[in-house]
């Protein structure tokens, strides 16, 4: 239940907690841009009164500076230093998170206003954490917290050695909501998520080291990633054993020397009749309708009504709704059993070719009806397949006890089965021909017994298959990718040459990189431009590096890069490999900017993005440059100029 008051301003909230001693204090809040705003209001309002504490905050900095020169520039340098607060979050460099912990662990700081991915990636526990909503921002919108992210931010509350206790505040908000925060404080935490995916190059490694499709789909069954999967494996594999004991257990008592595969074919018998018996139409009606759904389709002609004069060409059909033209131009839609008549001829949706088409049925309808199908005749290939049915059961069954029939099995809607050849149903029987007659009324009698038994069984194994190939689905798409470019040798389960160095490279989208390298791109590009192409590939599609003008070399670059992508992006679409995302251009611009020498200062101001996000791009940026480096004997100019690109790249303050 959401409160909606109005939320508390920071000065006035940290003066409320320092009255009842509850500083220092984390102060999670759901945006970036909010965390800056709290601390520079929070800092305005608050004067530090102890002239030795300011002075350390101002010294530890000093000392920073000495190491991480760039933060001297920080915007929050005084706001740190006057009001003893400060903001915490991902939109900051790492250096002056480092300074900002540092200050927090030295007791120099009274409050950290932070975003919730503060609470799991750092240790400088407060006295008090407050909580003041419980949903959290992402790049596509608002969601609520996990339990397990509310139970990180307020496990921060309380210093070891120095606190008894901690306390968790949740303070007045617009979209606070007190009821959910309970809720989750006493949820289980989520279950954890493995990190284990199925990649190109973990693809590539798993078959280079162990040789073959098997040991590697082995290791994915057994992965943490695929835990639940696994878990149902084991249960299903103890029901398949225990009715498989069963089976064998009351075949035996009963003298019959019958395999589990005669009782589980026997069922497979019993249950293709009983769909089969499902199936078949019982009225005129349901052979029509049946009918009906089969053969109108758009482009044909149909009648309206029981004597069909009204004539309507279909446009679309979902279901029973039906849309279609009329003769006089008009739109119609009704209900398939409206359907009177329906002709053959199938017409193009264009005007010109509807027109004849009303007159050519209006010339020769009657010759063009499709003629409706008789009750006596619905079903010809449902009987078909019982006859066979019940003539391979017969023979098992009767034979010496005429008459014999098993008991009635319920009747649950099935799928049609295509016809039982007698041969093959025989063969997966395999029941011995020279059984008598009343050994042969003994083991039928179990095998009527044992069908809820062979079907568990026979269900167990196939959803045990089910499971597997869920499992292995996504290497077995990803490994024809690579047969398709060469990487692999799919019918021999190899890893060729290309695809020995490909799996060495361990950067985003290395099939389209792999793919360049071999067309040569990367060899005709300069550092810098190699240097935004590679961000380009590796930064996030939806996050914004500005708007800085790209230069004609550059785009060329992209374009040729792009097309790559698309071929790359081709092919997986055709194996149902999810294509990655289009490249980022705003981080090739900045990139580019970077690699050419300019300034920090520079680039922030020219892009206007955070600092933080500038540096975890160009940072990956960096070690995708420094992989293709790597590659000095496959592909020598394109590594040798990778390596230059990475040295402009990987300089101070990016690491």
């Amino acid at each position: 239940m959401k409160l909606s008051m109005p939320e508390m301003p920071p000065g006035t909230l940290l003066a409320a907690l320092g009255s009842y001693n509850l500083l220092p204090a984390i102060v999670f809040l759901p945006t970036r841009r909010r965390c800056d705003q709290a601390a520079s209001e929070a800092a305005l309002v608050r004067r530090e009164t102890n002239d030795q504490r300011r002075e350390a905050r101002r010294e530890l900095l000093r000392t920073m500076v000495e190491q991480f020169p760039e933060i001297r520039r920080h915007r929050h340098w005084d706001t740190i230093i006057r009001g003893g607060v400060a903001s915490h979050h991902a939109g900051h460099i790492p250096a002056w998170k480092l300074a900002i912990e540092k200050l927090m662990s030295a007791g120099l700081l009274d409050a950290i206003f932070a975003t919730a991915t503060v609470a799991a990636g750092v240790d400088f526990p407060a006295r008090t954490v407050v909580i003041t909503v419980a949903d959290a921002r992402t790049g596509h919108g608002w969601r609520q917290l996990t339990a397990s992210e509310l139970q990180q931010m307020t496990g921060r509350a309380g210093r070891r050695g120095r606190d008894n206790v901690g306390f968790v505040v949740a303070a007045p908000g617009v979209h606070q909501d007190p009821q959910r925060i309970a809720e989750l404080l006493k949820a289980r935490p989520d279950p954890l998520l493995s990190q284990f995916r199925a990649t190109y190059t973990t693809l590539l490694n798993l078959l280079d080291a162990y040789g073959n499709f098997a040991q590697v789909r082995e290791i994915a069954e057994r992965s943490f990633a695929h835990r639940e999967a696994a878990l149902e494996i084991t249960r299903l594999q103890k029901v398949g054993t225990e009715s498989e004991q069963r089976i064998l257990l009351k075949l035996k008592e009963a003298g019959c020397k019958l395999t589990v595969a005669a009782a589980v074919g026997f069922e497979r018998l019993v249950s293709a009749r009983t769909r089969l018996q499902s199936s078949k139409p019982q009225t005129r009606a349901e052979v029509l309708h049946r009918w009906l759904d089969e053969v109108v389709q758009p482009g044909r002609i149909v009648g309206i009504g029981r004597t069909g004069r009204r004539l309507v060409i279909i446009t679309e059909k979902r279901g029973e709704n039906v849309r279609g033209i009329r003769e006089d131009g008009r739109t119609a839609s009704f209900a398939l059993p409206r359907i009177g008549r329906v002709y053959s001829p199938t017409f193009r949706l264009t005007d010109e070719s509807i027109i004849e088409a009303f007159d050519e049925i209006r010339t020769r309808g009657k010759d063009l009806v499709i003629p409706e199908p008789r009750l006596s005749n619905a079903g010809a290939e449902e009987n078909e397949a019982l006859n066979v049915i019940n003539d391979l059961m017969d023979s098992i069954l009767v034979n010496s006890v005429t008459g014999m029939r098993g008991p009635r099995r319920g009747s649950p809607a099935g799928v049609l089965v295509p016809p039982v050849n007698h041969a093959q149903a025989a063969r997966a029987t395999h029941l011995p021909g020279e059984l008598g007659g009343e050994e042969k009324l003994r083991c039928t009698q179990v095998l009527w017994e044992l069908l809820d038994d062979a079907e568990n069984f026979e269900r167990s194994g196939r959803l045990i298959e089910r499971l597997r190939d869920e499992v292995w689905e996504p290497f077995e798409q990803r490994a024809r990718v690579l047969a398709t470019f060469g990487y692999l040798d799919y019918t021999a389960e190899k890893v060729t040459e290309r695809g020995r160095w490909l799996a060495d490279l361990h950067v985003d989208r290395p099939l389209l990189v792999g793919e360049a390298l071999e067309a040569g791109l990367f060899n005709a590009l300069d550092f810098h431009r190699l240097a935004g192409v590679m961000a380009a590939l590796t930064a996030d599609g939806d996050r914004d590096y500005g708007e800085i003008e790209l230069e004609d070399a550059l785009v060329a670059a992209l374009a040729q890069f792009e097309d790559v992508g698309f071929k790359v992006a081709t092919e997986e679409w055709k194996l149902g490999v999810e294509p990655a995302p289009e490249l980022n251009f705003s981080a090739a611009g900045a990139a580019a900017l970077w690699a050419s020498g300019a300034e920090w200062s520079a680039l922030v101001h020219e892009t206007r993005a955070e600092e933080g996000d500038l540096f975890r791009m160009l940072s990956r940026t960096g070690e995708g440059l420094v992989q293709i480096a790597q590659l000095k004997k496959a592909h020598p100019e394109a590594a040798r100029i990778a390596a230059v690109a990475a040295d402009a790249i990987l300089r101070e303050p990016v690491r």
